[in-house]
């Protein structure tokens, strides 16, 4: 399309024609697809019924089965204590180069604070819900002026008295305004929000708030009209609602035609050169009216609109939500009930055939306690009480089955149904096979919305700080990093394998104090700070515990090193004996035989001399004999002395 078609365009319509006229088309496709399946859905999860859900003509029981109900809630529960169970949503990444830190300290803080004053976790919640039952959940990111009122003092009578008071102060807050489905519009070539020509908000809203904006400034000056009624646009479509003060608002986020903004009064200074489609916000009141119209405003060129699938569905921006999933089932599940409580009608409730000869005419045969009935002659004959037998007990069966499909279906995790397991089925082994599925698919769950909706709208609401509130939000570009946790169904599967793996680890080991550590931290109890302090408290050693440690064991090496010092003393002792007693021996001879050769000193050998040399030399093998027994002891006695060293000198 060129420059001269588009202005061609612009002069046969103006701007809110062409933005409703897209709209328009926008809103067909939706009801055409997806209308029907969602009101339907949300009559399940609010187990309202209706006649278009009747499974049969004969039906007259109204029971909806609470089990896709307590699919969804269960669904939800767990993303959202996933998502804030830690009390800190994100975390931030500075550059590598940055030199002040405190900048990013400052953002993450002053984000935190906002975000609790802006109720965003309740937001959040909302939209969850949404996403579950319709398959996508949808925001939009608003900025509002807000005044706050801040207790303050100022002095008097220069400055003998303090004035206490009320200070207010007018801010910018970011707020996220969760958005059914059927009050979106967009492009239904689009898979996202960002890759759509445009994307649309319509709803009834207040006239005062209208007026209040435009009072304000914020919208033009017109005259508002009273808007017709739409069913499609409530918020409830099962309520009631009369014509009431209300103004049938329609917020465009998406591209215009150039020409048509600068007919409406816009800047050219303040569109991109060169485009032939503009970025624009554009709000139009009753399907005519525009009351603002301007080029995007914010710094980053992004739509205040954030979306996300619960389950993505290839090239669709419409996702697959946890009623989707389970609907078949849910269907299955009600029709088993509702059968089952008309047959009961029939079984249950007494039943009478009459003679219609024998009874008289005009009585009413109501049956009820105490009631008189008149017959012509003998009641036997002409009243037969009956019935249509009785209900087989296999529907009991055939509901609980249902059941569990809605459940395997769904991917939610009832404790009733785990417990009433066969025995082979709960041991841990079994209950870990069968909790491992249901976590992998919430844990898809929950990298989805993390990535296309948590980290996607922080990233918008620091911009818009950044840009509308510099003094208390620095500006960089910094990276967000959200905080999510393991879920309830899965903190618990966890803590059981933590449990099972402290009982084959000493409570002296490190790794007992932090498996106790990690145990409490998967808690919900209220004072977990606390605990996990007392745990880190209790693994560090005690300082005296720890000097009175060092000096036992260097007690006892100052011991094993004076036994060490003995053992040897005793060994040098032993050796230089046994040294001694080998010199004697070898001189011993030499001994006698100066000493009792020549007794009478004639300088001849005695003639006795032969005869006390054999004395002599037994008396040697005698000693002999002595010495090496005596030796062969010391021997013994080394060799225990060795084995008493080495096992002083052996580690602990």
């Amino acid at each position: 399309m060129s420059y001269g078609d588009i202005d061609n365009i612009s002069a046969e319509l103006g701007l809110a024609e062409w933005v409703v006229s897209k709209c328009q088309y926008w809103r067909d496709h939706y009801e055409t697809n997806y209308a029907e399946k969602h009101d339907e859905y949300y009559r399940l999860f609010r187990g309202i019924w209706s006649s278009e859900d009747r499974m049969r003509d004969s039906e007259r029981s109204r029971i909806v089965a609470p089990a896709l109900q307590q699919a969804v809630e269960s669904n939800v529960a767990e993303i959202e204590t996933a998502t804030f169970a830690t009390g800190k949503i994100f975390d931030i990444q500075d550059d590598l180069g940055d030199q002040n830190p405190q900048d990013m300290v400052l953002l993450r803080k002053k984000l935190h604070e906002d975000f609790d004053k802006a109720q965003i976790r309740a937001r959040i919640g909302e939209v969850l819900i949404n996403c579950a039952v319709y398959g996508t959940g949808i925001a939009e990111v608003v900025l509002e002026e807000v005044e706050e009122a801040v207790p303050s003092t100022r002095p008097l009578m220069d400055g003998d008295l303090q004035e206490f008071g009320v200070s207010k102060r007018k801010r910018p807050m970011v707020k996220l305004n969760p958005v059914q489905p059927r009050n979106f519009l967009i492009d239904p070539c689009a898979t996202t929000v960002d890759d759509a020509m445009g994307c649309a908000i319509e709803e009834f809203v207040s006239t005062h708030t209208v007026e209040l904006l435009q009072e304000q400034g914020v919208y033009r000056d017109v005259m508002l009209e009273t808007s017709a009624p739409d069913d499609d646009l409530e918020a409830d479509p099962n309520l009631y609602n009369v014509n009431m003060e209300r103004v049938r608002l329609l917020k465009y986020y998406g591209l215009v035609p150039r020409q048509m903004l600068i007919d409406e009064g816009v800047d050219e200074d303040e569109m991109p050169d060169d485009s032939m489609y503009v970025e624009a916000c554009v709000v139009i009141a009753n399907q005519g009216q525009i009351l603002k119209a301007i080029a995007n405003p914010y710094m980053m060129q992004d739509r205040p609109i954030v979306a996300f699938p619960w389950d993505i569905v290839p090239s669709r921006f419409y996702g697959r939500g946890v009623c989707e999933k389970g609907y078949m089932s849910q269907k299955a599940l009600d029709a088993e009930m509702r059968a089952r409580i008309d047959a009961l009608a029939l079984t249950t409730h007494p039943m009478m055939a009459v003679d219609a000869t024998r009874v008289p005419r005009g009585s009413k045969l109501d049956v009820r306690p105490g009631r008189m009935l008149l017959t012509n002659g003998n009641p036997k004959d002409s009243l037969l009480p009956f019935n249509f037998g009785q209900i087989g007990q296999i529907t009991f069966a055939q509901a609980s089955a249902l059941q569990n499909m809605v459940q395997q279906a769904t991917g939610a995790v009832d404790g009733a149904a785990l417990a009433s397991r066969s025995q082979s089925e709960s041991t841990a082994a079994g209950v870990s096979m069968s909790l491992g599925a249901v976590m992998k698919r919430q844990k898809r769950t929950l990298v989805n919305f993390q990535d296309t909706f948590l980290k996607p709208f922080i990233s918008k609401a620091a911009h818009r700080y950044m840009q509308f509130d510099p003094d208390n939000y620095p500006i960089g570009d910094f990276k967000f990093t959200v905080l999510s946790s393991l879920g309830i169904v899965a903190r618990e599967y966890e803590v059981g394998q933590l449990s099972q793996l402290m009982q084959v680890i000493p409570k002296d080991s490190p790794a007992f104090a932090a498996i106790t550590k990690a145990i409490v931290e998967h808690l919900s109890v209220s004072n977990r700070e606390e605990i996990i302090a007392a745990v880190q408290q209790g693994s560090q050693p005690n300082p005296q515990a720890q000097q009175a440690a060092e000096q036992q064991a260097q007690l006892q090496l100052a011991v094993a090193q004076g036994q060490a010092q003995l053992l040897n003393a005793q060994a040098a002792e032993s050796s230089s004996r046994a040294q001694k007693y080998a010199e004697e021996t070898r001189l011993y001879p030499q001994e006698l035989a100066l000493k009792y050769s020549d007794n009478n000193n004639d300088g001849k050998v005695d003639d006795d001399f032969e005869k006390r040399v054999r004395i002599a030399d037994l008396m040697l093998r005698e000693k002999n004999m002595n010495m090496q027994e005596q030796r062969a002891r010391e021997q013994n006695n080394q060799a225990a002395e060795q084995e008493l060293r080495r096992q002083l000198n052996r580690p602990n």
